[in-house]
């Protein structure tokens, strides 16, 4: 049986591409953050776009389509599903909701994934919704030619959920160590939860679901206002070449969780971005450089030099960025590693 051990992530050996996208995000949140409170009406209507687009996206990766104007009336409740297609849209929807309004109480645990599921498939009368596969499945790809091949064997049905409670335990136990930063926790979770693939159906929509209940739970709530599915839809070459990527060796607890690590929070970071474009069209207001500079120190993974600050932020003049960074330093917020042209700062 698979098992699972996040404590990798604690060992401060990350990839300086990973380092940087992560404080890119860490500063755009908090950006976002700030405009929130004094925008929350624009906030409100940017999520009534965002929801029926992620309905619409996450369905679409699996074949499930109709017409725009059919997606806008079944999210909005102005008109009932009328074929099977629409059904499995209505589902998703009810699902995306109970995630965006409940999801402080909701938890990564076997109980509430597969309440979750069940919501998911209920309106299409899925009579296996909330209940793990009873079949071994397996992942096909089929090229343009038709030819078919098995892309992945997921864990076995007699044992999903054995794999599945370990997986529930794992997290929680990742959870507690202060050292895992949960944006690079999050991925391998997600990850590990396509591999084991534990429905008969509906488990790419899940592992959506999943990402957004756990990113909103550590307080990245941008799916919410740009459509974290959108981003996949469109991307969804380069996500599946990620998994496979990362998948490669999972069953002998041999695999390499940093293509998807790098896929996913890709595109969380573009949903960042174009948050932030999108409110600069609505005359949002900007935060000062300064707060931007904490955000990025705070927030980063490892300790950080003043050039890497700059290259975040290109806007910011270096006299600026060193003065934010002494000012930091003084009042406790960050210390200083080295000196001179060498020196990196870190959160205290």
């Amino acid at each position: 049986m698979r098992k699972f051990d996040y404590s990798f992530l604690d060992n401060g050996l990350l990839p300086a591409s990973l380092v940087n996208i992560t404080s890119k995000i860490y500063s755009l949140r908090t950006e976002a953050g700030f405009r929130k409170q004094e925008f929350g009406k624009v906030f409100t209507e940017l999520e009534s776009i965002a929801r029926v687009q992620s309905v619409k996206s996450s369905n679409a990766i699996e074949g499930i389509v109709t017409s725009d104007k059919r997606i806008a009336e079944i999210v909005n409740h102005s008109s009932a599903p009328l074929n099977h297609d629409e059904a499995e849209i209505a589902g998703y929807r009810d699902a995306l909701n109970a995630v965006h309004s409940g999801y402080e109480y909701l938890s990564f645990g076997v109980r509430d994934i597969l309440r979750l599921h069940e919501t998911m498939m209920a309106v299409a009368g899925d009579e296996h919704g909330g209940q793990y596969k009873t079949d071994d499945n397996v992942i096909l790809e089929v090229a343009a030619d038709g030819t078919r091949r098995v892309r992945f064997r997921p864990t076995p049905a007699a044992e999903t959920p054995a794999t599945m409670e370990q997986l529930e335990l794992a997290y929680l136990d990742a959870c507690s160590n202060s050292n895992i930063n949960q944006l690079l926790l999050v991925p391998c979770v997600i990850m590990d939860f396509l591999c084991i693939h534990p429905f008969r159906d509906g488990n790419g929509r899940m592992s959506r679901l999943l990402s957004l209940l756990l990113l909103y739970k550590n307080g990245f709530d941008v799916g919410k206002y740009i459509s974290f599915e959108e981003q996949i839809n469109q991307h969804k070459a380069y996500y599946y070449d990620a998994l496979e990527q990362s998948s490669k060796g999972w069953m002998e607890n041999n695999n390499d969780y940093a293509p998807f690590i790098q896929n996913f929070l890709s595109m969380l970071y573009q949903c960042y971005k174009e948050l932030d474009k999108r409110f600069a069209v609505v005359n949002g207001k900007k935060i000062t450089k300064m707060t931007r500079i904490e955000a990025t120190v705070l927030g980063s993974l490892m300790p950080i030099s003043k050039a890497e600050i700059c290259a975040i932020h290109p806007d910011v003049s270096p006299s600026t960025v060193e003065a934010v960074l002494g000012r930091m330093v003084k009042e406790g917020s960050n210390k200083r590693i080295g000196m001179s042209k060498k020196a990196r700062y870190v959160r205290a």
